[in-house]
């Protein structure tokens, strides 16, 4: 029988601020930033002291191998980081050296676009070689996901309500991307420029991904007097992105008399910079000048039902590559 593995897939981040450039550079594929980006970056990364995107998803990933053992496979879990250390070619390296000849790889990043997705599979697709791979392209549907989100939401949102006493809007958030990135790709039929992989003609499926969490999440919790969706943390460079925005969303929310808001972000499955500084900072304050309480749910980082949900990806990709 194979030896097999599971192997999570991540975006990475630096251990310390004076990384930041060497880190960006790899976020961008090598392309030139100007200096006030990345004094920007830095400036973030150092309010927050320290992003444990890294140390979570190991974290994670241990629940997840707790979970399949439970489950009856008991496979070791390793993780790979696409923009950091430990890279996804020196861990698929790693795997084949271990022996491992079989392995279900998942990104955490549910919603899937093809763009991005599509570089975390090409990364490992690069050095798989005779490994045998499963990749789950994306999982924004998948039912313990929303549990695991709604699980986080509940409590909050009892909490505020009994507090001021009236119904508390919910805005579920993703991360924004650039809109190029998204739109249908060219009659011509599918794309592959440099390191930009489109497998396939259409409308990439991220945006409608984000917004169909947001829903199963939202069915879960049926206390939700009101909820919206806008996307988050529009990045520097050139061109549109897609909206509409958290800022945009909190102005309309304020002149509809809003005082208080929780925002969940449903596109991360842990803390990091995005959360730590652009929500519980940046979202927060731009809140405050509008008159409204900005509050967020915990991030699901070590959820017991986010580690039943992976290991459940994890037991069919291993149950493919079985049959």
């Amino acid at each position: 029988m194979a030896r097999q593995a599971v192997l999570l897939l991540a975006h990475g981040t630096p251990d310390t601020v004076e990384q930041i450039p060497e880190y960006l550079r790899n976020v961008v594929s090598g392309r030139p930033l100007p200096q006030s980006v990345i004094s920007e970056i830095q400036h973030r990364y150092s309010l927050i002291g320290h992003s444990p995107l890294t140390e979570i998803t190991m974290e994670q990933a241990r629940l997840v191998g707790l979970e399949l053992a439970a489950a009856g496979h008991p496979v070791p879990v390793y993780v790979g980081m696409r923009n950091w250390r430990p890279y996804i070619p020196d861990v698929v390296r790693q795997m084949r050296a271990d022996g491992i000849e079989e392995a279900a790889v998942i990104c955490m990043a549910p919603q899937n676009s093809r763009t991005s997705v599509g570089l975390y599979r090409r990364a490992v697709d690069a050095e798989a070689a005779g490994l045998r791979i499963d990749f789950t392209p994306g999982w924004a549907q998948h039912p313990l996901l929303a549990q695991a989100f709604a699980e986080r939401l509940r409590s909050l949102l009892g909490a505020l309500t009994s507090q001021v006493g009236e119904p508390v809007p919910v805005l579920f958030t993703a991360h924004s991307v650039p809109k190029r990135t998204v739109e249908a790709a060219s009659a011509g039929g599918p794309e592959e420029s440099g390191k930009r992989l489109w497998p396939g003609a259409g409308a990439d499926p991220y945006a409608a991904d984000a917004r169909s969490t947001a829903e199963l999440v939202a069915a879960q919790v049926p206390e939700i007097a009101r909820w919206l969706f806008a996307f988050q943390s529009q990045g520097a460079s050139g061109g549109e992105w897609i909206g509409p925005s958290v800022e945009s969303t909190l102005d309309a929310l304020a002149a509809e008399g809003a005082k208080t808001v929780i925002l969940q972000p449903i596109g991360f499955l842990c803390d990091h910079v995005e959360i730590l500084f652009d929500v519980d900072i940046l979202f927060r304050e731009y809140a405050v000048k509008l008159g409204i309480r900005l509050e967020r749910p915990e991030s699901l980082n070590a959820s017991p039902t986010l580690a039943q949900a992976v290991a459940d990806l994890a037991a069919q990709g291993l149950a493919r590559l079985a049959g």
